[in-house]
């Protein structure tokens, strides 16, 4: 079994680039073996600047000879089947071979030699690669028909063991010479076999292993700020960057004026990150230092000295640049510049940014009013009693019929109305702000730092601190694991900013398709979502929005709760029984079912229900809501039609006032007392009875059952 090493040189491949075309190279590669019956045990890829390269372990010296089989006409069929048997094969009769009175081809295709099946391979990954940009170049640039690679492609090493397999793509020829280090090793270097590749190319100062790269620049560059007193600020993305722009990577650590820190972190760290691909460092109480680390692709003869003056001095011109935007933003009120939004789209159907900042400012204010951006209290609702009630404002989105909800006496006392108008007026100004930063010369310079640099623009400018730290965080949380904001100002705006997109986009017949979310609204439903729970508050979703948006906040719910262990099943029972859109009620009764359909008292009341629904579904019974108590009955009972009606007449007012207390698993315990009774009723009584007025008592019977169990979930959506 011997090795194959393939190397494909060119000018640099983009960072960002390496890793997909890493994997686009061993797939394309074991592809094209595939369909010539070979398959290597191992492969294993490199990419630096300049190359990309594979090594594939144990091929065959051969293909394996194959012998093919076509089954033809029966022996006895027309000579017209049997001509136009052997025109297909080009055999003659007498070359066929017969079994059971059936006619078959069979011919043998020998092996082929494997440098044979390698030459044809790569020849047609080069030209099927998947580059995201790709380019042509030279004379047959021309031709739309000349090869297109990532930059111009100079050189392929193909070895076979020792052997060079010939490869001849657009005149670039296979051989078994590559180059080193641009500038410490530029010649050619000759590759043994695919055993010395790494070790030669080391030796000429190239790293051909990305991942050996990038922990030399993870380790070095910690080590830096280490023996500086300082500690390196982590950034997995900037190491693997800086890994795929060098072959010989030299992380150095430069100081810069400490003058610019005047201007806010996140801002020194973005222009070092974006512009200059440098890492920062913070000193050992958290706070930014004046220090940064690059990665050089060369090994100074000064150390390193004159590089990082130059990279000092690149990074002081970008920061002067940043100081400046910081300065001459700051000198523009937010109010003003919030004037501005009303020259940018928000989107041509919701028109702009200013009358989506309009519309989040009402709904911030009403959401602080009606007391749903304040924690529950215990069992009730912490809503305060001062508030005009109704459904959300005009053009903040669409409104159901609220749902009512009794408060609690435990818990701190509600806000006063002066308390409360004070909180309405403060997130209402905070939303008005919220997006005035957008027109700011560091965010139309820096995207990533919207919010941010308005919060840090309001502090500045004598805003409150609520204020500032809603306009600051009104975006969070933007993903899994980002910060959810507790403050209510900032819960008030954030929540208002997402419930406004998505009751609008869905307003306007722009919802999530598929795995199309254009709008990132699935992202926003998630946000309220972790807003609610995590804040606990009580917060009834239908006063905000449509049907058809609180079934997408239970679609997304399921996705929330997936990883928390929740059955969506049990979502869906309980969504199911309509008028629900108070998440944290929902979930504490989804948990409270889950609890007890996982008990065997649970499982074999589940298993009754969906005897007794069934019958009823047989019979043509819809569920009608809470069922009546059975009439005065005509004939004596069983026993365990007695016990039965009995435990009804208890559970369902038990299970009800449980409900009603949100004690959901007051609730499950009033239910579980219905499960030996329900047993032994199906197991003791003929609901079907010959005698009509049995049947129908029976019947409502089952009726009762199901309605008392639909008091807690409809159990039809519980799997099992």
């Amino acid at each position: 079994m011997t090795d194959f090493l393939l190397e494909l040189r060119s000018e640099e491949i983009p960072a960002r680039m390496q890793a997909r075309a890493r994997e686009d190279l061993a797939r394309l590669f074991a592809a094209e073996l595939a369909r010539a019956g070979l398959a290597a045990s191992d492969t294993v890829t490199y990419a630096t600047p300049r190359r990309l390269a594979l090594i594939a372990r144990d091929l065959p010296e051969a293909t394996a000879a194959v012998s093919e089989e076509i089954k033809g006409p029966r022996a006895s069929a027309p000579p017209q089947a049997l001509e136009g048997f052997l025109r297909k094969t080009g055999l003659t009769r007498e070359q066929l071979s017969e079994r059971d009175g059936v006619l078959y081809a069979v011919s043998e295709r020998p092996g082929r030699a494997t440098p044979d099946v390698l030459a044809e391979a790569v020849a047609a990954v080069i030209r099927a690669f998947p580059w995201p940009k790709s380019m042509r170049w030279g004379a047959e640039s021309r031709s739309t028909e000349s090869l297109r690679w990532v930059r111009p492609l100079h050189g392929i090493v193909a070895l076979f063991g020792e052997q060079v397999v010939t490869v001849s793509v657009a005149g670039v020829e296979s051989g078994a010479a590559t180059l080193g280090h641009r500038f410490h090793h530029p010649g050619a270097i000759t590759i043994g076999s695919a055993s010395d590749y790494v070790e030669k190319l080391r030796a000429c100062h190239v790293i051909v292993d990305q991942d050996e790269r990038a922990a030399l620049i993870r380790d070095r560059a910690a080590a830096l700020a280490v023996e500086a007193g300082l500690v390196l600020v982590e950034d997995e993305g900037l190491v693997a960057e800086n890994a795929g722009l060098t072959e010989w990577p030299v992380p150095l650590l430069g100081r810069f004026d400490p003058a610019f820190l005047d201007v806010p972190p996140e801002v020194i760290q973005l222009t070092a990150r974006v512009n200059q691909k440098y890492f920062v460092c913070r000193d050992r109480d958290g706070r930014l230092a004046d220090a940064f680390v690059c990665t050089a692709n060369i090994a100074a003869s000064d150390g390193g000295a004159r590089i990082v003056d130059g990279n000092r001095k690149v990074l002081a011109a970008r920061l002067s640049d940043a100081r400046f935007f910081y300065e001459t933003d700051l000198k523009v009120p937010l109010a003003q510049q919030a004037e501005k939004l009303g020259k940018i789209v928000f989107h041509e159907k919701l028109g702009t940014v200013a009358d989506k900042v309009e519309r989040v400012a009402k709904l911030a204010r009403w959401l602080v009013e009606e007391g749903m951006i304040l924690p529950a209290r215990g069992e009730g609702d912490r809503r305060p009693q001062a508030g005009g009630g109704g459904g959300a404002p005009h053009g903040a989105a669409p409104v159901e019929a609220p749902l009512h909800h009794s408060p609690s006496a435990s818990g701190p006392p509600p806000l006063s109305g002066k308390d409360l108008k004070t909180l309405a007026d403060t997130a209402e100004r905070a939303a008005r702000l919220a997006k005035a930063d957008l027109v700011t010369g560091m965010v139309g310079e820096f995207p990533e730092l919207q919010g941010l640099m308005g919060g840090y623009y309001a502090a500045a400018q004598g805003e409150p601190a609520a204020i500032a730290e809603a306009v600051r965080d009104h975006y969070k949380p933007v993903g899994q694991g980002d910060d959810v904001p507790t403050a209510p100002v900032t819960v008030a705006v954030s929540l208002a900013d997402k419930l406004d997109s998505i009751t609008q986009f869905f307003a306007a017949d722009l919802r999530p398709s598929g795995s199309k979310d254009p709008f990132a609204l699935r992202r926003s439903a998630l946000g309220v979502i972790a807003l609610i729970l995590d804040n606990g508050l009580r917060l009834p979703l239908g006063q905000v929005a449509s049907r058809d948006v609180l079934d997408f906040f239970a679609d997304r719910l399921k996705v929330q709760q997936r990883e928390a262990g929740v059955r969506h099943d049990l979502i869906d029972a309980v969504f199911a029984l309509g008028g629900e859109d108070d998440l944290v009620r929902l979930l504490a009764r989804v948990r409270a079912l889950q609890s007890f359909v996982g008990t065997e008292d649970g499982a074999n009341l589940l298993a009754g229900y969906k005897r007794a629904a069934n019958i009823l579904k047989k019979e043509g019974i819809a569920d009608a809501g809470p069922a009546k108590a059975n009439a005065p009955l005509s004939y004596t009972p069983e026993k365990d039609e007695v016990a039965l009606i009995a435990a009804l007449d208890s559970a369902e007012p038990a299970a009800a006032d449980a409900v009603a207390r949100e004690d959901f698993a007051g609730a499950m315990a009033a239910l579980a007392t219905l499960r030996a009774p329900i047993d032994a009723f199906f197991d003791n009584v003929t609901v079907n009875d010959p005698d009509p007025a049995k049947r129908a008592a029976r019947l409502t019977l089952l009726v009762r059952v199901r309605a008392a169990v639909h008091t807690v979930a409809e159990f039809a959506k519980i799997e099992g």
